[in-house]
């Protein structure tokens, strides 16, 4: 526990993973976006399934970094089972191998008022 950096920060993006190859490019572009903006947090992807890094993966690699705030950020429209269940499972195990991480959840990116007036500012403008 001595190599804990209290003054880093990780934000990891969970999203869900597809078998198509090109299916995690939307996502890169988000983390590539939020590097650019040099926030104050390490930027990670993980995927829940067929994809790497897993969030396991990604966890550990933070954490093997010494960084022990991290916040996961669901990639997902909405609150069904792999946000409720799958996402608490995997948040549980984590916490019980490593109990000093400081580990937070967002709120999934469908629940953001700003995320849903993007995706209608999107379809409306197909109208025009």
């Amino acid at each position: 526990m001595s190599n804990i950096n209290t003054n880093k920060r990780a934000l990891i993006l969970f999203a869900h993973g597809s078998r198509q190859s090109g299916w995690r490019e939307p996502f890169e572009r988000v983390a590539q976006r939020l590097e650019q903006q040099n926030i104050d947090a390490q930027v990670e992807l993980a995927f829940l399934e067929f994809m790497h890094p897993t969030l396991s993966e990604s966890l550990e690699n933070v954490i093997t970094q010494g960084i022990h705030h991290i916040t996961i950020v669901p990639m997902f429209f909405g609150v069904g089972n792999h946000v409720a269940r799958d996402l608490d499972e995997l948040i549980q195990a984590v916490k019980q191998k490593h109990p000093y991480i400081q580990l937070s959840v967002a709120p999934a990116v469908g629940q953001s008022d700003n995320v849903i007036q993007a995706m209608a500012s999107y379809a409306a403008s197909f109208t025009r």
